[in-house]
């Protein structure tokens, strides 16, 4: 084994190192130009044989690889995994925290017991047709209207481009209306109005009828054809929504346990760090969490295949580790018969970060789980009703499986992120956490947390962990996240779309 100078290794049995700056060729034993954050073999790797980062695997060379040259999409491929999965073998119980001593935050309780971080009016749009309706109801009250009304965060349309042209049973309908059920009854969601055309495949009707959805003053529906058009959909809206305003406004806030929090943790625009400091950092306050016990929520499917393993040691049954591998069958078949392959990803930014094969980029991504034990599975948007550590299945696009968070009772989100991004969430707030200082600098109005800090100053993945935490409580208490601040979140609502379109 040969280490170069500014390189970090991070186990013993690796056959890589990871690059903390640029690494010119022909110094130091350096064969290639290394870009900050790439892999450079530390002993030679021949044809086919396997490399190792994290001592596990994430590829194979697909030639002869000597030492000191650059190890990437040009000398390593992507094979699928056969695992041999060790079931349930490091799950343990969590000690949870007595509620009487749990931390606190400042949330908004629900008729139902459960607590909100937020308090928003939702418009929700059965169908792409009465997307303009709700759009032009939510733009009536706008600051200067809501000014009178300081409890109230918003009302925000949630629309999509979707809801008709589909099988009204099946995958994709099942989704679509878990969707907006989720939305409906998510807890930082006060009151909702439901707008539809009318002739659509997926009926308002239904989605009141097979979720015991009851109309109150709180909720709210119509559709454009019974109304007699878009103009008189809008003014009757309008009508409806200022209807709610002063029940939403008496919801205040007041002292609730951290265990009725739920986040979501995601990451987008990684980078070779991501699985060095903010993962990490964001897996140690998601254990936090849930010793007060929280839950969180992990998703991204084909975000974490190649690195199942791992939370098939950690479930909690048999049962939870056979739904997780069932899921990743699933993806398994969806991608191949749509001519795809579980490597799509890593992202073309994915890769001038570092990563090279789903593999790696994998195993950075369950970090962001912590340790716990894995206390359920769940379909995309499906209620959790599990508290601890959890996992969601959804796609690896960042704004189609937030939607099923929030959709599946998530109040807050953590978004890891090493390229850097502009993403953020209604009516669940969104933080995001840079992997390396540089980026944070370029991009400081849009990070709320620096974990670059933990290589460049040697702060430990405890501390930037703590920190992580207690900045939630923070965002869970009223403070506006960096996203919020920019008012995004109103273009973020992506349901998953599964299916053909018809």
């Amino acid at each position: 084994m040969k280490m170069f100078k500014d390189t970090l290794l991070l186990n013993d049995q690796d056959n890589v190192c990871i690059a903390t700056k640029a690494l010119q060729s022909n110094s130091d034993g350096i064969v290639d130009f290394i870009p900050k954050g790439h892999k450079v073999a530390i002993k030679p790797i021949k044809n086919g044989e396997t490399i190792k980062k994290y001592a596990q695997i994430i590829g194979y060379a697909d030639k002869d690889i000597e030492i000191g040259e650059h190890v990437h999409t040009h000398n390593m491929i992507f094979k699928n995994t056969n695992s041999e999965y060790e079931y349930c073998v490091e799950a343990k119980e969590n000690r949870i925290i007595d509620e009487n001593f749990q931390d606190q935050f400042m949330g908004y309780k629900r008729d139902n017991g459960e607590i909100g971080t937020r308090n928003y009016i939702a418009i929700l749009t059965s169908v792409n047709c009465s997307a303009t309706a709700a759009r032009k109801i939510a733009e009536h009250f706008d600051d200067s209207l809501l000014e009178n009304y300081p409890n109230i965060d918003g009302v925000t349309a949630f629309v999509h481009g979707t809801g008709c042209g589909m099988a009204d049973n099946g995958e994709g309908f099942d989704a679509l209306q878990r969707v907006m059920w989720g939305y409906a009854k998510n807890p930082n969601v006060a009151g909702v109005l439901i707008v539809g055309l009318g002739c659509e495949i997926n009926q308002i009707e239904w989605l009141l009828e097979a979720h015991q959805l009851t109309e109150s003053t709180l909720v709210q529906t119509m559709n454009i054809q019974s109304i007699a058009g878009l103009q008189k959909t809008v003014d009757l809206g309008i009508k409806k929504i200022s209807n709610m305003l002063d029940e939403v406004n008496s919801f205040e806030r007041q002292s609730q346990p951290v265990s009725h929090l739920m986040l979501g943790l995601q990451c987008g625009g990684s980078d070779a760090f991501s699985a060095i400091t903010a993962n990490p950092a964001l897996g140690y306050a998601a254990d936090l969490l849930v010793r007060q016990g929280a839950t969180v929520v992990l998703a991204e499917t084909p975000e974490i295949y190649g690195a199942e393993h791992l939370l098939i040691r950690r479930a909690a049954t048999e049962e939870v580790a056979q739904k997780l591998i069932e899921r990743i069958n699933w993806w398994e078949d969806y991608t191949k018969r749509n001519l795809g392959s579980m490597n799509n990803n890593p992202s073309p930014g994915n890769k001038k970060g570092g990563l090279t094969t789903i593999l790696e980029k994998s195993l950075g991504a369950v970090a962001k789980g912590g340790t716990t034990t894995l206390n359920g599975v769940y379909n995309y948007a499906e209620k959790i009703t599990n508290n601890g550590f959890i996992f969601m299945d959804s796609p690896g696009y960042d704004p189609c499986s937030v939607t099923g968070e929030i959709a599946s009772g998530c109040t807050l989100i953590a978004f890891t992120t090493g390229r850097g991004s502009a993403f953020g969430s209604k009516p669940s707030p969104c933080i995001k956490i840079a992997t390396n200082s540089a980026m944070y600098d370029r991009m400081m109005d849009d990070m709320d947390i620096n974990a670059g800090t933990i290589l460049d100053n040697g702060i430990s993945i405890e501390e930037k962990g703590l920190e992580i935490y207690q900045y939630l409580l923070k965002i869970a208490s009223g403070h506006a996240s960096k996203s919020e601040a920019q008012g995004l979140g109103d273009y973020e609502f992506v349901p998953w779309q599964i299916g053909a379109t018809m």
